[in-house]
């Protein structure tokens, strides 16, 4: 790699004075399957995804996640699937992802043609996830549709997933519905609405993904209502609200819910879908000693 170790630069001094201890990083994996994403550690490990991976692992994670994965070449897809491999690190969630998936009114309408397009592109999730050997992929199911009765679009999204889940079942892989914040039109927004749906579904291939970045800005109340949801949910993500950075730069308690998580004996990945509070390589430093303090080691 076309870097020097973590160890190297804290003995050279070159981040400064907020480090963590020598040693500590390298020995210790987390007690939770933390997943990082490309470009969280760029300014230690440069732009190469492999070094990048490679720098996850000597830093004790065990996880990757890529929302992208499926937008990149298949050759790209090959090689970091194969780092996976030789490290012992698990492939996270990617995005089951084509036009209009995110803003559109696509599941709740219905509509043969954006059906179509679903089923298309979970297809080409299912290659995606064997190149990557990946057990999860993210679903959004899109916009309300406003002219339509909400059980008759929970109805038309409720079939769609049927049909996806069809594709991806025979595969082993899982699609994993979130429920989102990001803006009112989106139709799937609580963690009891992608319960009832995924009861409804009635397919292995079909849980929810619980982001608490998300849920804590619809709902709140996270580790009740996870509890509630717990059959369902294959599936978390991580991020502090406000601002959707790393644990201990908001208001949730992070420390607590990881300590929950580890007495339910969690042992599925958590996305670390969130950016870095502070920058430089200072910042990615400053993000690793956060999970630490969170994860109590």
């Amino acid at each position: 790699m076309n870097r020097r170790s973590f160890s190297q630069l804290m003995t050279a001094g070159v981040l400064g004075t907020q480090t963590l201890k020598a040693g500590t990083a390298n020995a210790n994996t987390f007690s939770l399957n933390y997943a990082p994403h490309f470009g969280m550690f760029e300014q230690h490990a440069g732009k190469d995804y492999i070094d990048q991976l490679k720098f996850m692992h000597e830093m004790g994670f065990r996880a990757l996640e890529d929302n992208e994965m499926m937008e990149k070449p298949v050759e790209v897809q090959e090689k970091i699937g194969a780092t996976l491999g030789r490290l012992g690190m698990d492939m996270g969630v990617f995005v089951i992802k084509f036009p209009g998936f995110f803003d559109k009114s696509h599941m709740t309408t219905g509509d043969k043609t954006w059906t179509d397009m679903f089923l298309k592109s979970c297809k080409e999730a299912v290659e995606t996830s064997k190149r990557v050997n990946a057990k999860w992929a993210t679903v959004v199911p899109g916009n309300f549709t406003r002219n339509l009765p909400m059980g008759i679009q929970t109805g038309n999204v409720i079939e769609v997933l049927k049909r996806g889940a069809e594709i991806l079942e025979p595969h082993k892989l899982t699609m994993v519905l979130e429920p989102l914040s990001d803006n009112p039109e989106l139709f799937l927004r609580h963690s009891d609405q992608s319960y009832m749906i995924c009861k409804a579904v009635d397919s292995p291939s079909c849980k929810i993904l619980f982001d608490m970045y998300h849920m804590q800005r619809n709902e709140g109340n996270m580790i009740k209502n996870m509890d509630l949801c717990w059959s369902e949910i294959a599936y978390l993500q991580i991020g502090d609200n406000p601002g959707r950075k790393e644990p201990g730069t908001g208001e949730v308690n992070y420390a607590n819910i990881f300590e929950h998580l580890r007495k339910k004996n969690y042992k599925g990945v958590l996305g670390m879908e969130h950016g870095n509070f502070h920058p430089g390589k200072e910042g990615e430093v400053k993000l690793i000693e956060a999970y630490r303090k969170a994860d109590h080691l």
